[in-house]
């Protein structure tokens, strides 16, 4: 079964310097029939001015994935990391027993698009951490690149929670599969561009969840490029 979640649906927020769209409820934005996915929690696509950002703000006990997809992120926390996130970069943060960080536009003439997602961890009161990795365009061209992970395989980031997190670019006509495992639900967020999943058109900014199904067939109708979250039910 696949339930599409279109991008025009979507609770939004504009601030002025940030112009945000939410897949599930988030701050402001509440609706009851979408709090989340399996153990997704949170899926913004948010777009930040140039040299405007999130101050420094607290989280616990979520890990939170940042996936850049133009421009600039500027990352600094309260354990002392700082870096700048780009496109290809995947970076995941634990926020565990307490953490604080502020996130800023690192360009001051170009705006940041990025899509950050928040997973509920399988343990309360983890340590905070952070790690960063950096993905080829060639690695997620025309298939799919495990980029997240839940033991840290194939050089992808470490989730703490039983998820496989996937990024395909694709051209028109390309096509990727994937098998879901007896008692996995997979959730399937377009970046940009459009694709069809199993016949159903979806463009930039449809999710769809995807449960009781063997195989997932996603084909580029457009230049797309598309997340995959592999998930326990």
């Amino acid at each position: 079964m696949i339930t599409v979640r279109p991008a025009h649906e979507r609770g939004a927020a504009n601030f002025g310097w940030l112009d945000s769209r939410h897949t599930f409820s988030f701050g402001n934005y509440y609706d009851p029939r979408h709090m989340g996915f399996a153990s997704l929690r949170v899926i913004n696509e948010d777009k930040v001015l140039p040299s405007q950002g999130f101050g420094t703000h607290g989280h616990r006990d979520m890990e939170i994935v940042t996936y850049v997809l133009d421009g600039a992120l500027e990352h600094k926390d309260s354990i002392g990391t700082g870096s700048v996130i780009r496109p290809g970069d995947v970076q995941r943060m634990t926020a565990g027993t307490g953490i604080r960080h502020s996130e800023f536009n690192a360009s001051d003439t170009e705006p940041v698009h990025f899509l950050q997602i928040w997973i509920l961890p399988e343990t309360e009161g983890l340590a905070p951490g952070y790690e960063q990795i950096s993905v080829a365009p060639e690695e997620k061209q025309g298939q799919l690149r495990l980029v997240g992970s839940r033991d840290g395989r194939d050089g992808s980031i470490t989730i703490h929670q039983d998820v496989s997190l996937y990024a395909a670019t694709l051209a028109e006509g390309d096509r990727v599969e994937h098998t879901l495992a007896p008692g996995r639900v997979a959730w399937v967020q377009v970046a940009r561009g459009a694709v069809s999943l199993n016949g159903q058109d979806l463009t930039a900014g449809d999710g769809a969840a995807v449960s009781d199904l063997d195989t997932l067939s996603l084909t580029g109708t457009s230049e797309a490029e598309v997340l995959v979250f592999d998930m326990a039910a």
